[in-house]
């Protein structure tokens, strides 16, 4: 990569990061900070990063560093994430149906949250990110096909809680 601009370059991945710290600090102003922290010190060295071919990889492995190093600073708990207001109703559906959707969702998000820090990153970037295999080996600095192992238990774990609850009406 030759010269990095912030508009063009960094700007754009503030959500992609959100996101990411957003899932690891459980926090919305700690995610925020760490957002900030990163976008600072990828610019601040923006001369040294010259060589990196993915800049959107090296600002994502960034921010999950910090956000684990605030966690293990803070000693978070694991948090649930606050519900956020969705503009967009679907009408289709009678209020009976939008409700078991929402308690769907809810179960969904708890047990997501429920999750160990390393599969809740490999899920976030893999399954609502979009990044391959590789994309997030190098993100989480691991091998891709241990990455592979995250995400399966990961999501074995989700449909075994998820089937639990749905069985035994929890």
């Amino acid at each position: 990569m030759q010269n990095i601009d912030f508009r063009h370059d960094l700007l754009p991945l503030k959500d992609k990061l959100f996101r990411l710290a957003l899932r690891i600090l459980s926090s919305r102003d700690e995610a925020e900070d760490i957002v900030q922290d990163t976008l600072l010190k990828v610019w601040l060295r923006r001369e040294s990063l010259s060589k990196v071919e993915n800049i959107e990889a090296f600002c994502l492995t960034a921010c999950r560093n910090l956000s684990l190093d605030r966690l293990e600073r803070k000693e978070t708990r694991n948090l649930s994430l606050e519900t956020q207001e969705i503009d967009t109703e679907d009408r289709a559906l009678t209020p009976h149906q939008q409700l078991e959707a929402d308690e769907r969702r809810e179960r969904v998000k708890q047990i997501f949250d429920s999750l160990p820090e390393r599969q809740r990153t490999a899920l976030q970037l893999c399954d609502i990110e979009e990044k391959s295999y590789r994309e997030v080996a190098d993100i989480m600095q691991t091998t891709e096909a241990n990455v592979k192992v995250i995400i399966h238990r990961a999501r074995q774990a989700v449909r075994k809680q998820y089937e639990a609850i749905d069985n035994y009406g929890l």
